[in-house]
């Protein structure tokens, strides 16, 4: 388990308040002040949601009281839960961006998202339409109409010949490729240079599209 000092310094290396951390792991900000300043004994599964909640923003936790931030991360999430999972993460990502940054999605079919989605859908709307300063684009087949995002996201329609079954979702630093198939897998890449790289690659296929109130 890790130790109060792992959580002060995870938390300095992050850049997270502790009101920060009790969003990420729905504990309270006064019971992790108490926990940190060894007013409270905390249970082993409150430590082990806590370096869960670290581990997914990229701290390894080492011996010794140790504790370092990877660089280059790889994620998976897998199944329904997995999916919801990834919902928190492009969330909490936004969260931890502080100003202006735009998430870009392309080859979207929002079903099929919906499907996997739907215990959290409504409330991720709710939330990523309180943020300040994320903008989204996204980018669906052609002919599709179905912008269940509209209230918070701009929508273009991509050109048959170039839509993919296989959407990717460019969030901060990060870059997610989905795979839908008997149940979904979501890669996420935190390679800065990956990112970038896709970022380039949508705004070419955004240049192409076109907004599908207008007639071409």
């Amino acid at each position: 388990m890790i130790t109060t000092a792992q959580i002060r310094g995870a938390r300095g290396i992050l850049n997270w308040s502790q009101g920060d951390l009790s969003d990420r792991t729905d504990i309270s900000a006064t019971s992790i002040g108490s926990i940190e300043n060894g007013l409270t004994q905390p249970r082993e599964s409150t430590l082990a949601v806590i370096q869960k909640a670290f581990e997914d923003a990229g701290i390894e936790f080492l011996p010794n009281d140790g504790l370092r931030k990877k660089s280059e991360l790889i994620n998976f999430f897998r199944g329904e839960k997995g999916f919801c999972d990834f919902y928190d993460d492009i969330y909490h990502t936004a969260l931890a961006l502080h100003g202006k940054n735009t998430f870009l999605v392309n080859n979207v079919e929002e079903s099929v998202f919906l499907k996997w989605g739907k215990d959290i859908f409504l409330s991720h709307s709710e939330r990523m339409k309180k943020l300040d300063g994320i903008t989204y684009k996204i980018l669906v087949q052609e002919g599709d109409t179905n912008f269940v995002a509209s209230s918070y996201a701009e929508y273009r329609w991509l050109p048959k010949e170039f839509f993919s079954t296989v959407p990717f979702y460019v969030y901060g630093n990060k870059l997610a490729v989905i795979l839908f198939e008997e149940e979904p897998t979501v890669l996420v890449f935190e390679y800065p240079l990956i990112s970038q790289a896709y970022r380039k690659q949508f705004e070419a296929m955004w240049e192409i599209s076109h907004n599908p109130t207008n007639k071409r």
